[in-house]
């Protein structure tokens, strides 16, 4: 029987788990549970290749009809707090995955407050 299993297995380019090998078993009128097809692929150290289904994470739009460019590259404006920039990116760490970063910056003529550093504002996710 487990030479079966691993006929079928290596068939499958070794993606099948037990349910599939199970059904496989099951057309030439083999009976057997799927927990013993289970526990022989353990015991031969098989297992099935999970492949992780592809999901589409940036929808594409047209917003040309519907956005406007107001600033028109015009990063000096001329009254202070009135153009504001953004933007939002993601970072891979390995102890919690993806952390989005969003910055937020005040377009003003280059110039501060003498003594006063820019501001930095941090949001908890």
């Amino acid at each position: 029987m487990k030479g079966k299993i691993l006929q079928i297995y290596n068939r499958s380019f070794q993606n099948y788990g037990a349910p599939k090998i199970t059904q496989e078993l099951k057309k030439p009128n083999i009976r057997i549970s799927q927990r013993t097809v289970s526990s022989y692929m353990q015991q031969m150290g098989i297992h099935a290749q999970w492949v992780k289904p592809w999901i589409a994470t940036t929808v594409d739009s047209d917003f040309s009809s519907t956005l406007h460019n107001i600033l028109n590259e015009l990063f000096d404006p001329p009254t202070p707090n009135s153009v504001w920039c953004t933007d939002i990116t993601y970072i891979w760490t390995v102890l919690d995955g993806f952390v989005y970063l969003t910055s937020i910056m005040l377009c003003t003529q280059g110039k501060s407050s003498p003594g006063r550093s820019p501001e930095i504002w941090m949001f908890p996710a």
